[in-house]
């Protein structure tokens, strides 16, 4: 699971999930009930979750949060 900051129509950013699902039984209602259980109000997931094939790592297992980024751009632009 990686976690984001997406653009708020009020100007800032709100928190989004991006999970790549291991159980076909995982919803998106679970992940938010889970993390709205361990984390404060201004952290919870208000910007929803997203279900993704594979979060990108570097060989050192960091999370490649500027591909994750840049693939999510272009699906947003093939979207509209």
């Amino acid at each position: 699971m990686n976690f984001r900051g997406i653009a708020d129509d009020k100007g800032g950013e709100v928190p989004k999930a991006y999970v790549v699902k291991k159980d076909e039984n995982l919803t998106e209602e679970i992940v938010m009930k889970y993390v709205a259980n361990k984390v404060t109000n201004y952290k919870q997931l208000v910007g929803g979750v997203e279900f993704v094939n594979i979060i990108p790592k570097s060989p050192s297992g960091k999370i490649l949060r500027r591909i994750l980024r840049e693939a999510v751009r272009v699906k947003e632009t093939a979207a509209c």
